[in-house]
């Protein structure tokens, strides 16, 4: 969907008039409905310098200017887009991420600035990561993208950055060299960007192709997860993984808009949902549908993203790895597969201010199949409302077959999936074939000094880096705001503090971890 699209002049015009906001306005109203006048202002404002950039009589006239236009599958939206042809009349776009912010600082986080945005400072995405994500979206599932071979060059422009010298630091390095950075005084390079890509106008249409072009993963997309997938022993699947795996194909195979699909997949811990989840996503994606991996919690999608791609840099991959509240927009049937783990925790609202009807009914809607991956003993929350009655009466009100799977943990199984079955069996949660903890590689102790629960945890952490101290929330986080305090201060010989801000999700993985505290609704 695009909000407004204008040929060069034409939204020079416009821009000169004093009647852009107005435009923009009344075509959002009509096509999505009610927006702030903050929002507003800041077309005005971000236009005017947009105006200035693009009066180039080397920018053709006839070259297409596109603002506010919505990534297909996402509730993303392009702030500024020039499309044309380069001098080879190869079709090209030049995405511009516009940003109005004065000051901004680095982070000890991949792709990661701070802010003051909305009243307060924020942690937000780099700039010039949040256009190459946008510009790697278009890339990896827009058809027309990948037979027409258009070239997408994404860049960021800060038109009212002065404080922002450490957006450029070399830690943003990756980031910026696949989407330069533009402050205040660089209007004249950001021109020359795009002057090098756009040498003719758009007679191909390009951004309305792109638009309503078909959305599916690319095949390299689709072969370097396949091969990260292989020989991958943490992904592999075992005895009734392998048969829920079969079924979840097959009805994958049966699903249309005809014949739309949901399989409900109950089980308990170290059952194996999380490794049908994951397999489910790399072959769906590898048969060239549009699959997503789905979780409520950010940490399981963080944790897996990384280990699929091998390192801790960002990487497209993330894109196949979206959260719960993703979909309160998105078209019926606009995805072949939605595999959400964790089904149990979703939420019947999404967003800081509950947006959306319902997180199941969404996903249903959303998708020609979906499949829900739930245990509903692992409920921690008094808003999770998954479960199998909740999905099942969103199904049948819309039409949807369901289908029913179970992971047993009924064998013997070692490590944490062995202690999770022992402890349903002796908390007479479930029977289990784990009814000790003879020979499973699990080392289970109680303490009754907390001095000396600590020393063992570090000394185990030295072997491989995999030992963590959790615990329930019931310390204040006061280092939060001052990282002199510490947060959790048992006796005189005790003293830690709350997981650091800047790991987010992934610092159960992170080096060093052991020397904070966890808490135990924050990463399960």
């Amino acid at each position: 969907m695009i909000i407004y699209s204008r040929k060069k002049d034409e939204f020079c015009d416009d821009v000169f008039e004093n009647r852009i906001e107005d435009e923009i306005y009344n075509i959002y109203q009509a096509k999505i409905g009610g927006t702030s006048r903050q929002e507003i202002r800041s077309w005005k404002n971000s236009m005017q310098y947009m105006k200035n950039i693009v009066e180039s009589p080397s920018i053709p006239n006839d070259a297409i200017i596109s603002i506010e236009f919505m990534i297909p599958n996402t509730a993303k939206r392009v702030d500024f887009i020039i499309s044309g042809q380069d001098t080879n009349k190869r079709d090209s776009i030049v995405i511009v991420e516009l940003k109005q912010w004065e000051k901004a600082n680095k982070t000890g986080m991949d792709a990661i600035v701070s802010s003051f945005v909305g009243k307060s400072i924020r942690d937000l995405s780099h700039p010039s990561y949040q256009a190459w994500t946008y510009a790697s979206l278009l890339e990896s599932f827009n058809e027309t993208v990948q037979e027409q071979k258009v070239g997408i060059y994404p860049c960021a422009y800060l038109h009212n950055g002065v404080e922002v010298e450490e957006l450029f630091d070399d830690v943003y390095k990756d980031h910026l060299e696949k989407a330069p950075l533009y402050k205040k005084d660089d209007a004249r390079k950001l021109r020359e960007f795009i002057e090098n890509y756009i040498k003719y106008g758009d007679s191909n249409n390009i951004i309305y192709e792109i638009e309503n072009g078909r959305i599916r993963p690319s095949k390299s997309l689709a072969d370097e997860l396949e091969a990260m997938l292989m020989g991958n022993e943490s992904f592999l699947m075992i005895d009734d993984q392998k048969v829920v795996y079969e079924k979840a194909m097959y009805l994958a195979r049966q699903s249309n808009e005809n014949n739309k699909n949901v399989f409900i997949v109950e089980g308990g811990p170290g059952s194996g949902k999380s490794v049908v989840a994951i397999n489910l996503l790399v072959n769906q994606t590898s048969l060239k549908r549009n699959a997503r991996y789905v979780t409520k919690n950010s940490a399981p999608r963080e944790v897996y993203e990384k280990v699929l791609t091998g390192s801790f840099k960002k990487s497209h991959i993330s894109n196949m790895f979206v959260g719960s509240g993703t979909f309160m927009n998105s078209p019926s049937n606009m995805f072949d597969y939605l595999i959400v783990d964790e089904a149990h925790r979703l939420n019947e609202k999404s967003g800081l201010f509950s947006k959306g009807e319902n997180q199941v009914k969404e996903i249903i809607v959303s998708s020609l199949c979906s499949v829900f991956f739930l245990d509903e003993n692992q409920k921690v929350h008094w808003k999770d409302i998954g479960s199998k009655e909740e999905i099942e009466k969103w199904a049948t009100s819309i039409g949807a077959k369901v289908h029913y799977g179970k992971l047993e943990s009924q064998f013997r199984c070692n490590g944490s999936d062995g202690y999770m079955a022992w402890l349903d069996n002796v908390l007479q949660i479930k029977h289990t074939a784990n009814f000790n903890l003879e020979d499973i590689n699990y080392d289970f102790r109680v303490f009754d000094d907390v001095v000396e629960l600590r020393k063992a945890i570090i000394e185990k952490n030295k072997v491989r880096n995999k030992a963590r101290l959790v615990a329930g929330y019931c310390w204040d986080w006061v280092s939060k705001k001052d990282s002199s305090l510490y947060d959790i201060e048992i006796g005189d010989s005790f003293k830690m503090k709350w997981n650091l801000v800047d790991d987010g999700q992934s610092w159960i993985i992170r080096e060093k971890s052991v020397e904070q505290i966890g808490c135990d609704l924050t990463h399960v």
